[in-house]
């Protein structure tokens, strides 16, 4: 059976070898050069266009278990990236044009893999789309008809979230305004507020606009328009702007003084455990050195530990919990999957690692078999977990990181030594699920 994946990016490129090395007959659609991108400079599969780093390798760093599960799971792209290393400390960083060379070279050398030039305009079946954040226009009309206007967003406004573990509840404080609980389940309150006073909120905001911003590009222009303002850029704007949106205190007293607080910065819980917490209205171009110098300042986080680092630039993404099954695909054709960035996860490994997870599926659906999902202890198994269960009004593209993944029982009270026994755990799961569920194939 002929199966059809469309991009030819980190996950469209893994995804396809992987299905061929199942045994299955593959036409890889890549539209570049045919139609060309605002950012790619060549015709080459997994051209990398914003960073030449796929970040840790060290397992108690959640990119670098990400990165070992993959290994495990036999990725062809992360062969490419180990045999076109350059040197980067513990991060796995490469040469981009040897590292696209090498696996335009795997690919296309694959004799179940033909790959065809030109633009796609409609959902295939059986087959993948991992068509990226530069999805072409046409396209994405045919996945908004598909799955409705408003399921498909054009650019990212991301709020930091903080590890709720690192924050200080000495002065931060639980409670909904008015007293009023928004959240299911939120006990003591809807969110965490963090109280300024005058000055505070003063040092905040001179810290703020006075911080060091990326740049936008040609092919990531700064959409400010309102419903994805920086909050920089609402500071600039009037040093009350911000304690008239996201900063108001109006509703709320600080335990510690019964007083209305002359500002608050709120976070809004991200998963159902209380583990990840957003900082709400805080999307932001800062750079992240600067986000966390910033973002310290902010009473109550002075030792507060990201989770992910706010952004906004362009990324098509899909509001996968709200759209499609739990192994991302149609909820009406389940042959139809969804891989990358297009899916909601931020970032070349997660990308690749969900070109895999569908390729392992797609095989499994195409011989009559059920859709399997890593368990929630692995990284891929929490990030498929967020795809599926995060809350769709307020879903937001997400990198992989330990709040994703359950707790450990007894953990060790040192983080560092809990995220190794959390890798230990996922690593051993991530084996007997492989054992159970998935084909073997070997990335060499």
């Amino acid at each position: 059976m002929r199966l059809d994946i469309v991009g030819g990016g980190l996950a469209g490129s893994e995804a396809a070898w992987q299905l061929a090395e199942r045994g299955h007959d593959v036409v890889l659609h890549e539209m570049r050069p045919v139609v060309r991108t605002p950012a790619h400079q060549s015709d080459r599969l997994a051209e990398l266009v914003c960073s030449n780093t796929f970040k840790s390798t060290e397992t108690a760093n959640a990119h670098g278990l990400l990165k070992a599960e993959m290994r495990a799971l036999g990725s062809m792209i992360l062969q490419c990236a180990d045999a076109t290393r350059v040197p980067g400390g513990s991060a796995l960083t490469v040469d981009r044009t040897r590292f696209a060379q090498a696996v335009h070279e795997r690919v296309t050398a694959h004799p179940r893999i033909t790959l065809s030039r030109g633009e796609v305009t409609a959902l295939p079946g059986p087959g993948i789309v991992a068509t990226g954040p530069l999805t072409s226009s046409a396209l994405a009309t045919t996945i908004q008809q598909r799955l409705g206007i408003e399921s498909l967003a054009f650019y990212d406004a991301i709020a930091p979230i903080i590890a709720g573990d690192s924050i200080d509840m000495g002065i931060a404080f639980r409670a909904s305004r008015w007293g009023k609980e928004t959240m299911a389940g939120a006990g003591d309150g809807a969110y965490i507020n963090c109280p300024f006073t005058r000055e505070e909120y003063d040092a905040f905001l001179d810290a703020m606009t006075a911080a060091d911003q990326y740049a936008g590009s040609d092919f990531d222009p700064i959409p400010y328009f309102e419903g994805c303002m920086p909050a920089e850029e609402m500071a600039k704007r009037g040093r009350e702007t911000l304690r008239f949106g996201p900063m108001k205190p109006v509703g709320l007293r600080d335990p510690r003084t019964g007083k209305r607080p002359h500002a608050v910065a709120q976070l809004r819980m991200e998963d159902a455990g209380g583990r990840m917490w957003n900082l709400v209205g805080f999307q932001t171009r800062m750079r992240t050195g600067e986000q966390q110098r910033v973002f310290r300042m902010v009473p109550g986080l002075a030792h507060a530990e990201f989770l992910r680092f706010g952004s906004i630039h362009r990324n098509a993404y899909i509001n996968a919990p709200a759209a499609l099954t739990p192994w991302l695909a149609l909820r009406d054709a389940p042959q139809s999957l969804f891989a990358g960035q297009l899916t909601g996860v931020e970032g070349y490994t997660e990308s690749t690692a969900t070109g895999i997870l569908a390729a392992i599926n797609l095989d499994r659906i195409v011989r009559g078999e059920e859709p399997v999902i890593p368990p929630p202890v692995t990284m891929l198994g929490a990030l498929y977990r967020y795809l599926r269960d995060a809350d769709p009004k307020h879903f937001q593209p997400m990198n992989a990181n330990f709040g994703l993944v359950d707790e450990l029982p007894n953990a060790p009270k040192d983080k560092i030594e809990r995220k190794q026994a959390m890798a230990a755990r996922a690593l051993e799961a991530m084996g007997n699920w492989i054992d159970a569920h998935v084909a073997q194939v070997d990335a060499r």
